[in-house]
């Protein structure tokens, strides 16, 4: 068992599901940041999914935080090609690149410092040596980055000096900021489970939102209200008064299931907060088949072209059409792109038109998907492959062997979200030269089929997951 599977302490506080109501702070700290907030503002697509980057740092602080060293080191690994090519010039023309150590080592503290505030704000802080046994076990995180001395603390009583220099000497209050704290959950829609709701969202969207503004505003550090010229009126003092304290008395009260995050990607038994032994697969949403979900958005952004639930031929040559118009194909090279979605309807319909209506319905394709990957090697390689590489030439427009980021945002045509296609050729670019080679491509395809963690590149063929 490795260092971090021993580290009681971190593992039971960033464990705890009332994090959450500091997560929105935390944001903002991050994203206050001038290097985060031109990344943010040229590469995230947050603005249009509030909940899933809300979600994600959730996901992926446990990742780093509760999982072992392959769980932690794949994470990083993540993260650093999310990051290598988000770079560029902010709207004043200073450079910025996601890499930069400092950056990075402030996004860092302000996950310690998260755990800190929802302690504190809760009336249970650490005390001195909790907080020096929490800081040391928070180390062996941050060590895994790789960031050079001087970026960090050196210990956790220089913590609160370094989070105060860097607010009042480096921080800033921008447009991203000013929305992120004040409008951006105004105008977030339905996060996908209570889509449902329709026009009943809205007033729930609103109360949501004053709640959110309302704890943030009270929680931020003293130093940033008093810098950026922010109010904590008294009806934010009680909102969070009574959000933590009371979040901390029904916390205590609940089974350790409830009241704690699962162990991402672990299994086993693990011993729970409490002492007990737990068994890991009741714990362990995250860890089911991932493939049902990844395939259900393929289908529903890339095949079901009329979005009626059902693909049938006319529509995968629509498809196939499409990506030839934008691509302005010779004739020859259309022939071939129609010939391999030919191909690719012909092994779909013969695995998965279980009813012979020459309709191929959602349920189908996932099903018979899932069930091809597993137990036929060249299932894919007799169908999506050959299509998807005749696509990859096509598109390569100069013959050069690569993709750009342009080009492969053509592929997929404008259903998808540009800014989350990038993402995605951030991720397929294993080696950050800017360019995705044509293995590069059917890899993050065969990986997107059948990786059953989220943690594989290919997951993010579409954006992030």
């Amino acid at each position: 068992m490795d260092s971090i599977d021993k580290s009681p302490l971190l593992r039971t506080s960033m464990r705890e599901w009332r994090l959450a109501l500091v997560v929105w702070r935390t944001l903002v700290l991050q994203t206050s940041h001038p290097v985060v907030a031109a990344g943010v503002a040229r590469h995230s697509t947050y603005h249009g999914h509030p909940w899933r980057r809300f979600q994600h740092t959730l996901v992926s602080t446990g990742r780093l935080a509760l999982s072992d060293k392959d769980t932690l080191r794949r994470e990083v690994a993540r993260l650093n090609r999310s990051h290598l090519r988000i770079n560029g010039r902010d709207h004043t023309g200073k450079p910025y690149s996601a890499q930069d150590p400092a950056a990075r080592g402030w996004v860092l503290v302000t996950l310690y410092d998260a755990v800190l505030t929802m302690r504190r704000l809760a009336g249970e802080p650490f005390t001195p040596a909790e907080m020096d046994q929490l800081y040391s076990e928070f180390g062996e995180i941050t060590a895994a980055f790789g960031l050079p001395p001087g970026c960090l603390p050196a210990s956790a009583a220089e913590v609160p000096a370094y989070i105060d220099k860097v607010i009042r000497d480096e921080l800033v209050y921008d447009e991203q900021t000013h929305y992120l704290l004040r409008h951006m959950l105004r105008d977030a829609p339905a996060p996908g489970r209570i889509r449902y709701l329709g026009p009943a969202w809205r007033p729930i969207r609103a109360a949501i939102a004053r709640f959110v503004t309302a704890l943030t505003l009270a929680d931020l550090p003293v130093a940033y209200r008093e810098r950026f010229g922010l109010r904590r009126k008294w009806r934010h003092a009680v909102v969070s008064y009574v959000a933590h304290r009371g979040t901390r008395v029904i916390a205590t009260r609940l089974p350790d299931r409830w009241r704690y995050q699962p162990i991402p990607d672990g299994s086993g038994p693990v011993a729970a907060p409490s002492g007990r032994l737990v068994a890991l697969p009741a714990l362990l949403p995250r860890n089911r088949d991932a493939r049902k979900s990844k395939l259900n958005h393929f289908f529903a952004q890339v095949l079901d072209q009329t979005g009626d639930g059902f693909i049938e031929r006319k529509a995968l040559q629509t498809m196939a059409r499409n990506v030839c118009q934008q691509l302005e194909l010779s004739e020859e090279r259309e022939a071939r792109v129609l010939e391999a979605f030919n191909g690719w309807w012909e092994q779909m319909s013969s695995t998965m038109d279980t009813n012979g209506d020459g309709r191929i319905s959602r349920d189908e394709f996932v099903d018979a998907t899932i069930r091809g990957c597993d137990t036929d090697p060249t299932y894919l390689d007799r169908g999506v492959h050959q299509a998807m590489r005749t696509v990859f030439r096509a598109a390569d427009t100069d013959s050069n062997g690569v993709l750009d980021v342009d080009e492969y945002r053509v592929l997929f045509g404008k259903r998808v979200h540009p800014a989350e296609l990038t993402h995605g050729f951030r991720q397929l670019d294993r080696d950050g030269d800017g360019t995705v080679t044509e293995d590069e491509f059917i890899i993050g395809f065969t990986e997107f089929f059948t990786a059953r963690t989220r943690l594989a590149a290919g997951n993010h063929l579409l954006g992030a997951p």
